[in-house]
């Protein structure tokens, strides 16, 4: 094994020193002088966290099965350590040889929420990297994002060297080519970037150039070069059966967030729920094959010892293999000890059928998304639930045995009136009289509710990307119309209720739809402390005020304002299949209160058949 990075000394005054020793079991080990490329793979929060994302796996599997690449892992340290590798200038490593990032050729950071920015800056920082792009040497590794952030990675541009839009198993062979290409030719960094933007799906910040309206508006995003191209579009696998796919996946070893198999059964959803981001920019939806997923899941459970196995995808009821797949794993696994854990399931008979099978209904809630208290308010959104829908699905488990069930919901949202934030409160009340209508008998005690709401945040690629957001105290006025609302119930004592930090959705709220101007407050408040916002306990919102003011950031010319569906946006360079014309149809349409059928149903013309495939494509000869 490689000497530690960190000395035992250390190792001992640290919490949870396993996440950073390597060493677990799936770990790929090589040799770095037999490779080409070294590759040091980041999920920028802590380990726990980062060992749970799925998309890291396929990569770090993906990447390793490539001889001449290597690919190794790096997380967050937790800030006890954050702060010893300041103070001592110990450099950040990699689990696997224990190196430091710094000689590495690739730093992937994916970006799969807008409160990890501050932690980027980390990874930056502890590694001993310059924290803007445009001050790297020509012996600093490329800094590359990833993941759903990067579908405006205006806010962050300046720390990247380049991003990758889209699905990751579809251009890094074609990158890692031309890295190699240009290494042996004696090229330098700002070559190789250039020559990398025309590879399709990446985006290189440093080679566009954003100008501004006097209102502070783009005015236009422009290459700097003719041969890089106006728009950067997304890649997409579309043969998701034959997609690289761990059979081997790590096993960490301090407990993770998902300490389970995960195994994907499709990619995209039917549904287009206006506030969804990833209902439009994994568009189309593309399955993966029922037999195909049966070996995986054979050989997954075998190579890790794990005692659940989940199935994941955005909607996985309308994965139409599911009852053959749901059937293998109770006939094969169940008997043996395996938990199934299946997420993302619509509750209707066949559901609470296979549910009752897998799971000890005592103690396991069910859970529902109406994401909006009125009909009027779920047709504003396209949430295809009607409250017979709701009540039926309700009454079935409540008659199957289940008395326990989650809610969730959001405030915020465009045309909210009163009415529709107190009917949040009657839907709860109305599930719980639901469930005194079954017999005394039948019931197992008392019916537990709870409540959640989120607060509303507009995400581009989605039909509510011109739509304003409430401030921090607009928001804590609809939580607490919802919690008296909650009181005034009959059924009150069967009903909890909690919401979502209002200053943290402020926050997301900048980031979602910032331009490059944001940045400047970024790098404030991380060298004010700001980390691990993402961290209830560790947020702290007078820091983003201070760098907001300093940088000359209006939280309310980001958040507060609708926009004119002619603005141009920060992330109008990017091409996600889905056209402009139909988000601001869709827009038109929520306003209208008109329901738009699924993708089965119907297709909507939303231009996710340019790729070729997918549901846009089923039942066609």
């Amino acid at each position: 094994m490689s000497q530690l990075a960190l000395s035992d000394e250390i190792l001992l005054t640290i919490d949870q020193p396993a996440r950073y020793i390597g060493g677990e079991l799936n770990m790929v080990k090589k040799n770095p002088a037999d490779v080409d490329i070294r590759f040091a793979m980041c999920f920028p929060d802590v380990y726990e966290i980062g060992m749970s994302h799925l998309g890291i796996q396929i990569l770090y599997d993906m990447f390793n099965q490539r001889e001449d690449v290597y690919c190794e892992r790096v997380y967050s340290p937790w800030e006890d350590l954050h702060q010893i590798m300041k103070e001592k200038q110990i450099p950040l490593f990699a689990l696997e040889s224990q190196d430091p990032i710094k000689s590495f050729d690739f730093l992937g950071i994916t970006i799969q929420y807008e409160m990890c920015y501050t932690n980027i800056l980390q990874i930056l920082d502890l590694s001993q990297i310059p924290l803007h792009a445009c001050d790297r040497d020509e012996h600093m590794p490329i800094v590359i994002g990833g993941g759903p952030c990067t579908y405006n990675p205006e806010p962050i541009a300046d720390f990247f060297d380049l991003f990758y839009i889209g699905e990751g198993e579809i251009s890094y062979d074609a990158l890692f080519e031309l890295y190699k290409e240009c290494k042996q030719k004696g090229y330098s960094r700002k070559e190789f970037l250039h020559k990398a933007a025309g590879i399709p799906g990446i985006y290189v910040p440093s080679l566009y150039e954003v100008s501004y309206q006097e209102d502070g508006t783009i005015q236009a995003f422009t290459p700097k070069y003719e041969d890089v191209p106006q728009t950067v579009k997304k890649q997409i696998c579309m043969n998701m059966t034959e997609a690289s796919y761990p059979r081997k996946p790590l096993v960490p070893f301090v407990k993770a967030t998902q300490d389970r198999v995960v195994l994907e059964v499709q990619r995209g959803c039917i549904r287009g729920c206006r506030f969804c981001q990833a209902g439009m920019i994994y568009r189309p939806v593309r399955e993966k094959d029922v037999k195909v997923l049966e070996e995986i899941a054979h050989d997954m459970l075998q190579n890790t010892g794990h005692e659940e196995i989940s199935l994941s995808s955005l909607s996985t009821s309308d994965y139409s293999g599911l009852k053959e797949l749901v059937e293998y794993l109770i006939e094969n696994f169940h008997s043996k000890g395996v938990n199934i854990s299946l997420p993302s399931l619509r509750i209707d008979a066949f559901s609470l059928d296979v549910m009752s099978k897998v799971q000890d209904i005592k103690k396991s809630s069910l859970t529902f998304a109406p994401e909006a208290g009125s009909q009027r308010m779920r047709n504003v959104i396209n949430k295809g639930l009607t409250k017979e829908v709701i009540l039926n699905g309700a009454g079935q488990a409540f008659e199957g045995g289940w008395q326990k069930v989650k809610l969730y919901f959001m405030l915020g949202l465009p045309t909210e009136t009163e009415e529709d934030m107190r009917a949040i409160a009657e839907l709860a009340n109305d599930i719980a009289i639901r469930y005194y209508e079954v017999p005394k008998e039948q019931r197992n005690g008392k019916c537990q509710i709870t409540i959640s709401t989120s607060f509303f945040v507009p995400k581009p690629f989605t039909p509510l990307q011109w739509a304003p957001m409430c401030t921090k105290e607009e928001y804590l006025g609809k939580a607490r119309v919802v919690n008296e609302a909650v009181k005034n119930q009959l059924n009150h004592k069967s009903i909890r209720y909690n919401w979502h930090e209002a200053d943290v959705t402020v926050l997301e709220g900048v980031f979602a739809r910032g331009d490059r101007k944001v940045a400047k407050a970024i790098e404030t408040a991380y060298e004010n402390g700001a980390l691990f916002d993402a961290w209830g306990e560790h947020f702290d919102y007078q820091l983003w005020l201070d760098a907001f003011e300093k940088n000359g950031i209006d939280i309310a010319f980001y958040n507060l304002r609708q926009r004119n569906l002619d603005e141009v946006f920060p992330w109008d360079f990017i091409d996600d299949g889905v056209s402009k014309e139909f988000l601001k149809r869709e827009w038109k349409r929520s306003m209208e209160e008109t329901v738009t059928p699924n993708c089965r149903q119907q297709c909507s013309g939303c231009g996710a058949k340019s790729f070729g495939g997918g549901v846009c494509y089923e039942n066609q000869n």
